[in-house]
């Protein structure tokens, strides 16, 4: 994380705390640093578009509780009772999204606001064991995105360059030498969704179409080699 160079590589690392924490969504969003506004999820892209072009935001529980608040609001604490916000839960679940949250409000200097949320599919013992025993982890994960977005949007980084970091260099050697994304998410003990999120990361940063043309760019520049033993990290 500290070396990461651009909100890409955020959306990225997002995907692989999903994993780490176990759930099935991580959601980080903030606004008025710098008067930028920086989304990294791994919602659907077709909810999140939904969830915009209803404008849901003047409506959401969540984010409304949020910026009343400064300590961690489990969803089930929030009101649910008006028919847009049932019926956005609902939209919500159809889309994939989970029935449980817990969403972390991080305050800063001048106006600063962001949020941290997990979502998941469970029962409502099984979430308030797993955020009772887990509360420490999520507050340090929360404020690590936060601390290392502002510093990206602050330039306190090098410009972002079009190097592939070891994991995707490794993921596109795997995928060139004709192993299948279900076989390089398992021998990487990663998943498949995580997979896709380093395949577009390294295919926006190569320019390519598609995953044939981010390997072929990829081994004409050098990044990787076409057989043979894999790039170690």
């Amino acid at each position: 994380m500290p070396s990461t160079k651009s909100i890409d590589e955020i959306h990225v690392w997002i995907h692989e705390l999903r994993d780490v924490l176990g759930v099935d969504h991580v959601i980080y969003h903030t606004a008025n640093i710098r008067g930028e506004q920086v989304g990294a999820f791994t919602y659907p892209l077709e909810w999140v578009r939904h969830y915009i072009e209803s404008d849901y935001q003047a409506i959401d529980p969540v984010l409304l509780g949020a910026v009343k608040r400064f300590h961690p609001i489990d969803w089930k604490a929030l009101d649910w009772s008006s028919p847009h916000a049932r019926q956005m839960m609902r939209e919500s679940q159809a889309a994939g999204l989970g029935n449980q949250g817990w969403s972390i409000p991080i305050w800063g200097p001048k106006g600063e606001f962001a949020i941290f949320t997990v979502n998941h599919r469970a029962t409502d013992a099984e979430w308030a064991a797993y955020t009772r025993d887990r509360a420490k982890e999520l507050l340090l994960a929360s404020h690590l995105v936060h601390q290392h977005t502002k510093r990206i949007l602050s330039n306190e980084v090098e410009p972002p360059t079009t190097e592939l970091s070891p994991r995707e260099r490794e993921v596109l050697s795997r995928l060139g030498l004709g192993e299948s994304r279900a076989r390089v998410a398992d021998a990487l003990e990663i998943s498949e969704n995580t997979l896709r999120a380093y395949i577009d990361s390294a295919r926006h940063k190569l320019g390519a179409a598609n995953v044939t043309h981010a390997v072929a760019l990829a081994t004409a520049r050098g990044m990787i080699v076409p057989s043979g033993a894999l790039p170690k990290y």
